[in-house]
């Protein structure tokens, strides 16, 4: 695993297809067996897990009151629970609700998994307080039966989601419980009935990965999401930059190759769920004229505050522009919110996640003969900005609000970027805006 610490990415980053493709697709396979050979043996196990994740908790949770609830009234209950289970699906859906009860972005409990991997067909993602689909994979079953970009989701299966529980949603259906098929109860732009449609989900095999390290090597690795994008307009260029998982000499590169001779810069962080604190420091000293705290750290040990060292000669001095949206957490939305404290930035778009705890993964295992590996993301610090605010569950709230609407998403407009060209005196229609960066889709 990588040495520095880093924002975990957590479940409300790019929807159900997306995420799929990314982190919790590696844990995401919970097939026929969970449901099979839950005896004694197996439960005595799954107390174990409960156990375990209990001890890493109360030894090293970032804040040792539990935001003021009894962790061991939890964990007993759990326990109780767990002695009804009757499949091991059951008794992780239990384990995961014991750490799910603390309400923190970026503490989750990972499940033992299978080979298998599920793609949800579709991208999903709230906007403003809505939940809508911003796209759909050509050729897909999705595609097929009519589900369509801007079409409002109003329900997955049982749950509605909402800002405060999607990330509830994701969890469960991409770590607790994925799925070969999905009901989704949605709205067409230009309908005001609701229907449901069951869509199957693409399940294929992958490599067998055994510990939170080979995790954290799927998604450094990731082409997916190391893939920056960029396009210049005159003296603006603009910056796709979609997961601070990506090391601090690339983005050397990047503001010295892409960004050093323009007057503009438009930082699009929509989407982007974070990554290394090296990589945001690193980012960050590009525009500021002297070293600058960024943030103070709260945990159990004094922890040194993340600190922007200026980058000297190699400043950026022109207009910075960044975009956020429900979907940028953590470093990304820790960085909008810095250049919005030092006056540096125009934020715009939509509130971002407000999750931005930084964590670190613990890897555990069960078993002699035949281990068996399971994990956590275990917050060790709040992040405490220069104003003595924590972003967590607040976001960052952009100075102009801009949220696509339905029939944006549908005749695939982006009104976000086409503001931001305006702002620093440019034309762009959203319509062209919106063939700029079209979503990838991959097969796994």
């Amino acid at each position: 695993m990588n040495k520095h610490n880093y924002f975990w990415t957590h479940a409300m980053k790019c929807g159900l297809a997306r995420i799929a493709l990314i982190l919790f697709a590696i844990f995401c396979s919970f097939t026929s067996s969970h449901a099979q050979g839950f005896d004694r043996i197996e439960r005595g196990r799954s107390q174990d897990m409960l156990k375990n994740i209990k001890n890493e908790m109360k030894k090293n949770y970032y804040d040792p009151t539990f935001h003021g609830l009894d962790l061991d009234a939890i964990f007993k209950k759990a326990s109780d629970k767990l002695d009804n289970a009757t499949s091991l699906g059951q008794a992780f859906g239990i384990i995961a609700q014991a750490v799910i009860d603390l309400n923190d972005s970026h503490t989750r409990f990972y499940p033992p998994k299978t080979t298998a991997k599920v793609q949800y067909p579709w991208l999903m993602q709230m906007i403003g307080n809505r939940c809508y689909i911003t796209s759909v994979k050509p050729g897909s079953e999705a595609e097929k039966q009519g589900l369509k970009a801007g079409d409002e989701v109003l329900a997955v299966e049982s749950f509605h989601p909402n800002r405060r529980e999607m990330w509830k949603i994701l969890y469960y259906y991409n770590i607790l419980s994925p799925r070969s098929t999905l009901r989704l109860q949605i709205r067409s732009p230009d309908s005001s009935e609701a229907r449901d449609i069951d869509i199957k989900s693409k399940v294929t095999t992958g490599k067998r990965i055994s510990t939170i390290s080979d995790v954290i090597y799927e998604y450094e690795n990731s082409s997916d999401e190391v893939k920056h994008r960029f396009l210049r307009l005159g003296s603006t260029i603009i910056w796709q930059m979609p997961s601070f998982i990506t090391s601090p000499e690339s983005i050397d590169s990047i503001m010295k190759d892409r960004v050093r001779d323009s007057s503009n810069l438009v930082l699009d962080l929509r989407g982007n769920s974070g990554g290394y604190v090296v990589t945001l420091e690193r980012l960050a000293g590009y525009f500021v004229e002297n070293d600058t705290k960024i943030a103070d750290l709260k945990g159990r040990k004094e922890m040194k505050p993340q600190l922007a060292k200026t980058r000297g000669g190699d400043v950026f001095h022109g207009k910075l522009v960044i975009l956020i949206d429900a979907n940028s957490a953590s470093a990304s939305e820790i960085f909008a919110r810095f250049m919005q404290l030092q006056q540096r930035a125009v934020v715009i778009g939509d509130q971002s996640a407000g999750a931005v705890m930084q964590s670190q993964g613990v890897s555990m295992s069960r078993g002699v003969d035949s281990v068996v590996f399971y994990g956590m993301s275990l917050t060790n610090a709040d992040v405490i900005m220069s104003d003595g605010v924590s972003l967590e569950h607040i976001g960052v709230q952009p100075q102009i609000e801009i949220l696509p609407t339905a029939s944006d998403l549908a005749a695939g407009r982006d009104p976000v970027i086409s503001a931001a060209i305006k702002l620093l005196g440019q034309e762009f229609s959203p319509l062209e805006a919106g063939k700029l960066f079209p979503y990838e889709w991959k097969d796994n």
